[in-house]
């Protein structure tokens, strides 16, 4: 998993460039100039008749600065998307008791994805029979302490 050298600066390079430009492009400033420029165009409208060279000018230089936001604005994203799930992989395998299943989930299919929400929702149900309202359960122990339950407590229906 070693980079070399080179690839290492390429990357170094594009990572600050667009660490940089993320974070200028949503700065005050950054806004402020924004409006200035439109607000300076507005202004030239006389000077120019409002010709359609004048129209050509903002309409070419803001579609061609949100085409290129647009996939900085992505990168940022993958990038903070990806640092979340690190983070709660690292919650989840640190916390005893939780479903390691859940780590890295985020690769499964839509229907994959939608399987884990039935079972969310089967522990939400029956976290509602607790009668201490902070105890939880992960995917592989709800059934089993569902069942154990059960089998002590004679006042739960059994839902089979």
């Amino acid at each position: 998993m070693k980079k070399s050298k080179n690839d290492k600066k390429e990357n170094n390079f594009f990572e600050k460039f667009a660490n940089a430009a993320t974070k200028f492009t949503g700065s005050s400033i950054a806004f402020i100039a924004a409006t200035a420029i439109v607000i300076l165009w507005a202004l030239t409208g006389p000077v120019f008749h409002y010709s359609e060279t004048w129209q050509l000018v903002i309409n070419t230089g803001t579609t061609i600065i949100t085409f290129l936001m647009v996939f900085l604005i992505q990168k940022a994203q993958n990038k903070d998307g990806k640092a979340i799930q690190l983070k709660l992989n690292e919650l989840i395998a640190a916390q005893q008791g939780a479903s390691n299943r859940m780590v890295d989930i985020e690769d499964l299919s839509e229907r994959e994805l939608d399987q884990l929400h039935k079972f969310y929702v089967t522990i939400a149900a029956l976290a509602k029979k607790e009668a201490d309202i902070h105890c939880s359960h992960s995917i592989d122990v709800a059934e089993a302490l569902n069942e154990a339950k059960l089998d002590t407590n004679k006042h739960f229906k059994q839902h089979k």
